[in-house]
């Protein structure tokens, strides 16, 4: 009676949690534009923490959190104008790309029509349908840009909120996860957002170089633009290198007489992408998620779907922070093991655990 009782209990927990989840997917779809700087501004308040705690200890909570944000500001605002900079340089050169973007366009459609023996007709159909793709991503990137305004105004009200409340927001975790260990959940937390976020930083800086060097070498213009776009580009796992990767394919093609040259730049970032991918990412930041690779990319995909390129930067964490969550919570522990990325012995050990308990 008492194994009846506790089932029913599971699963009664279980449908009002997905309801709870339904209706949040559903606050994100429609509410896109408040909830992703919320989201953004959650996870940069746990970062900026510890430089917090610190001044604290001399200063009032205001005016640390003030003077950190500044300093945070202030690096971003470096940050910005480096990449402007670079872009500067990059558009002074686009009249003088036209004319050998012309002749690309034309040595492919020649290349088409003796190779494929595809028309000229088809050609347009083929390029207009490509066209109709690359606008569609081109809107979503000018509609983020344009969206940066408005983020710089509401993430930093949000940041200084959240860390002048954050005292509430432990009291609300403590109601929610009444027979957690605090210590432990807090830990967890602050290492998944501190070390995932402080980690892809460093992965960012380090594919950044990588690129950079890989392109100069190759002697690519605007290689450090390349570099660096592509390394900003990795916050969006899996997919965010390929995509970095199209820019200097192209200026290779462009600027070079050899086809060697955009091939280079496809085997450096290749090469560069395994290194992330299997060294880099893993040594670093890894260790303070630990999600399998199906977990993470069915994420990104939900993330995309639901808050666009935004929604497959915050995914990874936030699958991390669900992670807690439900390692925390009696019932739904075992859901754990589909997304942790531990060795499967240990997950049936805690599993059985769980059971006993």
């Amino acid at each position: 009676m008492k194994q009846d009782d506790s089932t029913f209990n599971r699963l009664d927990y279980t449908y009002k949690l997905l309801i709870v989840i339904s209706l949040l997917i559903t606050a994100c779809v429609l509410a896109r534009d408040i909830v992703v700087p919320i989201l953004i501004s959650a996870i940069v308040s746990v970062v900026l923490l510890p430089a917090v705690k610190r001044l604290e200890r001399k200063l009032s909570r205001t005016l640390s959190i003030s003077l950190v944000l500044i300093i945070a500001f202030l690096l971003f605002v470096m940050a910005g104008w480096l990449i402007v900079n670079q872009m500067s340089s990059l558009v002074r050169d686009l009249p003088g790309l036209e004319s050998k973007y012309n002749a690309l366009v034309d040595r492919i459609s020649n290349t088409l029509q003796d190779t494929f023996g595809m028309s000229a007709k088809e050609q347009n159909q083929l390029f207009k349908n490509g066209l109709t793709t690359l606008s569609g991503y081109a809107t979503d990137l000018l509609s983020a840009t344009t969206n940066v305004i408005s983020l710089l105004i509401q993430v930093p009200i949000y940041i200084f909120l959240f860390l002048i409340y954050r005292d509430r927001f432990r009291a609300f975790a403590i109601r929610l996860l009444p027979d957690a260990d605090e210590a432990v959940w807090k830990k967890d937390v602050e290492n998944v957002i501190q070390g995932y976020t402080s980690g892809l930083l460093l992965v960012t800086i380090i594919v950044a170089i990588l690129n950079s060097v890989g392109l100069l070498i190759l002697g690519i213009e605007h290689a450090i633009f390349f570099g660096i776009i592509s390394g900003v580009l990795t916050i969006i796992p899996y997919v965010g290198i390929f995509i970095g990767a199209t820019l200097p394919v192209l200026m290779a093609l462009l600027t070079k007489d050899s086809l060697w040259y955009p091939v280079g730049v496809i085997i450096i970032f290749s090469f560069v992408q395994f290194l992330e991918g299997n060294f880099i990412t893993p040594r670093i930041t890894g260790s303070k998620v630990s999600i399998n690779a199906l977990a993470a990319i069915i994420a990104l995909l939900i993330g995309g779907k639901i808050l666009g390129i935004a929604g497959m930067i915050l995914a990874i964490p936030a699958l991390g922070l669900i992670k807690i969550i439900l390692s925390h919570t009696r019932h739904l522990k075992s859901f754990v093991i589909l997304i942790e990325d531990t060795p499967i012995e240990n997950s049936k050990s805690e599993a059985s655990e769980n059971n006993h308990e």
